[in-house]
């Protein structure tokens, strides 16, 4: 049997699974895209659209190579295009992706690229990428919305390394260039954001966070596409082919170090999480930051080993907050990105038009913890979640801290 066929069989299998009667029917929103946010994960995938007419929409499906030096076939990948979250995904909505189809096969990526037809009048058009590890049955899934009411307008251009990869990470070390490439007019134009913006409060604070009254904004003007572009300050560009329109790509620029901590001062402040008012505000306070945090991890764990263990595994947390959730924030100052660092990755991700769903614990389904993020329509990303904060929160969220304070990961 030939690589091609076994990959049909295994796919034709998949299916006759889904449907069958002991089996529900699967749609986007049943999904448990777990693997998405796992620290263990073999591949990370994304979905770029990039808009090429009124109707016309062409997608990079990019998977991220995390294992080492994985092969190709030892992964099954399907894409679909649903017409909303709830659409039964079935045979006939499931594309399967082969090696033919590989637009490039780098070291870090292997990338396919398809255009899609979506009627105008169409009101919500999701597109969602499977992998299926065939060692031990993992799936992975990335869904992205190409057209919903939470989506102003896909952009008609798209960002690339240099090896003409489009961009896949939420954030770019400040220095380095893209290259940028549009089906419109040849300029592009830069709106520079040089804002640090505060830390969330804790999902029991129900009072709204304060919002800066005023949003400096930097008109940098025009810029060329298809000549490298360097960012070089700290803070957030939004690139847009039209400053008419409201389609565009946010970029968060970060310091050289990123998504790893840079220095004494921003681990002070990362820490804010899991200490008391009073501990946090003795550290900032102090001026030997070293030998204050020192003396703080210790002072919690009692022990040097345990105290060196934690602090590895607290900001290994706050790296793949970092890389999963920056936005316009750094990931760990996000709403995501404080309930990933407290209580660990989410046991079951559920998407829906209007919310994602983490949920941890319990054997059942009246003791699980869930923590809803409810969808914001927001013209610098079109998948800006904030946390539905409750009081109800309170025992969980005390327990992890005081896991995490004595020596032990809370997850």
């Amino acid at each position: 049997m030939n690589c091609k066929t076994s990959r049909l069989l295994i796919f034709f299998i998949l299916f006759l699974g889904m449907v069958a009667p002991s089996f529900a029917q699967k749609n986007l929103s049943s999904l448990n895209q777990t693997l998405r946010y796992s620290r263990y994960s073999r591949l990370s995938l994304k979905i770029i659209p990039v808009k090429e007419s009124a109707t016309s929409y062409k997608l990079q499906f990019q998977v991220e190579k995390i294992e080492e030096n994985p092969s190709f076939n030892t992964f099954s990948f399907t894409y679909s295009i649903l017409g909303s979250y709830d659409e039964e995904i079935i045979s006939d909505n499931t594309h399967i992706l082969t090696a033919t189809d590989l637009k490039f096969d780098t070291d870090r990526h292997w990338v396919f690229e398809k255009s899609v037809e979506i009627p105008s009048q169409t009101e919500t058009s999701v597109a969602l990428f499977t992998a299926l590890d065939t060692r031990q049955g993992d799936e992975y899934y990335y869904s992205t919305d190409i057209k919903s009411k939470f989506v102003y307008d896909i952009p008609d251009f798209g960002t690339y390394f240099a090896n003409n990869v489009s961009f896949d990470q939420n954030y770019l070390n400040a220095g380095e260039s893209l290259l940028f490439k549009s089906t419109g007019k040849p300029t592009l134009h830069s709106f520079y954001y040089p804002i640090s913006l505060e830390v969330p409060y804790p999902p029991m604070e129900t009072k709204p966070a304060a919002v800066p009254r005023e949003l400096e904004v930097i008109d940098e003007g025009d810029f060329l596409e298809n000549v490298p572009k360097s960012f070089d300050k700290l803070g957030y560009y939004f690139i847009q082919s039209d400053t008419t329109a409201a389609a565009g790509i946010v970029l968060k620029t970060t310091h050289e170090a990123f998504p790893k901590v840079k220095d004494w001062e921003e681990m002070v402040d990362m820490v804010t999480y899991i200490s008391t008012r009073k501990e946090h505000e003795d550290l900032r306070a102090a001026q030997d930051k070293k030998k204050a945090l020192d003396t703080y991890w210790i002072s919690m764990t009692r022990n040097a080993d345990t105290a060196k263990e934690l602090i590895k595994e607290y900001f290994r947390q706050v790296e793949f907050a970092n890389i999963l959730f920056t936005d316009f924030k750094e990931g760990w100052k996000t709403d995501k990105g404080m309930v990933y660092i407290v209580m660990g990755p989410p046991q079951e991700v559920n998407f829906y038009l209007d919310r994602e769903v983490w949920s941890y614990g319990g054997t059942n389904e009246s003791s699980r913890i869930r923590f809803t993020f409810a969808r914001v329509k927001n013209i610098l990303s079109p998948h800006y979640y904030t946390l539905n904060r409750s009081r109800a929160y309170q025992p969980v969220w005390f327990k992890n801290i005081s896991i995490w304070r004595s020596g032990k990961m809370a997850f």
